[in-house]
């Protein structure tokens, strides 16, 4: 790979990280494996988890009709708090998977299964990033700090979830999507049903793109061992996209639906239902590109979702001025 500031010596560089990122080029050499633990040089991680955050929080102002000048702190606490949840989480999935990650060509370059970082300094940078991350979730209600530390539970499971389900894309969809319940609750003070049915529709749309990403390791899990929905479905795959793409437009649709009812006018309601139908656009858009076979366009392709994720935001916020 040429053309992104890269060195041989720099042999820290994992394979779907962005060409050129900051991480690879401009940061400190010594703190380099520890960025990369925390997926650092691939953010694409970090808005899958702060999207959903986003869709809370909007659509729990849309519910109660009202906007406080504390959600704005709830707003960046969440991308904040997103950055830094994503990175021990990844430090933790690359702490158990560091047996199977050496066994896979996109994975070995990763720091622990390289030597660059050993599972003590691993688990010592976890600890910092979640303290950091409680630190910021006390400043939110308390219904929320309830949430934010059940939040550790879907966290804990994910990496284990490969080995005894064929369908590990559900446990990160609990993990990655706990921030539509979170982010509603910060802004309500209460868990209520719209949330649910938006943590629903976000669990849906994971497993839309972590089915497109997990094609990229297919055969290295095949001899590994290792489950997905990518192997599960094999050529089906495109029929089950499908089926997640309609889940996430109707689940995110009724869930516009039941948090406009009662402040929002009916002009609101239809707004903001704009927003997960010109998201379903966007997947299927991805779903007549989709080639099992072609790495680069799966990875692009799974990089697209947070296009897809950020469509909804702007709709829900006109919703909110109407």
């Amino acid at each position: 790979m040429t053309g992104d500031n890269r060195t041989p010596e720099d042999s820290g560089i994992v394979a779907d990280a962005v060409t050129g990122n900051w991480v690879d080029t401009r940061a400190p050499a010594a703190m380099r494996p520890y960025l990369r633990l925390a997926r650092a040089d691939r953010p694409i991680g970090t808005w899958l988890l702060l999207l959903p955050c986003w869709w809370g929080l909007l659509l729990g102002m849309l519910h109660d009709g009202r906007a406080e000048w504390h959600d704005l702190w709830i707003f960046a606490g969440c991308g904040v708090g997103a950055w830094l949840m994503r990175g021990a989480g990844c430090t933790w999935n690359d702490i158990t998977d560091r047996d199977i990650d050496v066994g896979v060509a996109r994975t070995a370059a990763r720091p622990i299964p390289s030597g660059q970082v050993s599972v003590t300094q691993a688990l010592i940078w976890l600890a910092f990033l979640a303290l950091l991350a409680f630190l910021i979730l006390l400043t939110f209600r308390v219904g929320a700090i309830v949430l934010g530390v059940l939040a550790l539970a879907p966290v804990a499971v994910y990496p284990y979830a490969k080995r005894f389900t064929w369908w590990p894309q559900v446990f990160l969809g609990l993990a990655f999507n706990w921030g539509a319940l979170l982010a509603w609750t910060a802004h309500t003070g209460m868990l209520e049903w719209p949330a649910v049915v938006l943590y629903l529709a976000g669990i849906a749309w994971t497993l839309f793109y972590d089915t497109i990403y997990a094609h990229q390791d297919a055969e290295d899990d095949a001899l590994l061992g290792v489950k997905s929905t990518a192997r599960l479905f094999g050529a089906r795959t495109p029929r089950w996209l499908r089926r997640f793409l309609v889940a996430t437009v109707m689940l995110m649709g009724l869930a516009v639906l039941s948090a406009g009812l009662g402040h929002a006018s009916p002009l609101a309601v239809l707004v903001a239902l704009a927003g997960p139908l010109v998201m379903g656009w966007h997947l299927h858009w991805q779903l007549t590109r989709f080639d099992p076979d072609d790495d680069r366009r799966l990875l692009s392709l799974f990089r697209s979702n947070r296009d897809a994720g950020l469509i909804p935001l702007p709709f829900f916020a006109v919703a909110l001025l109407l």
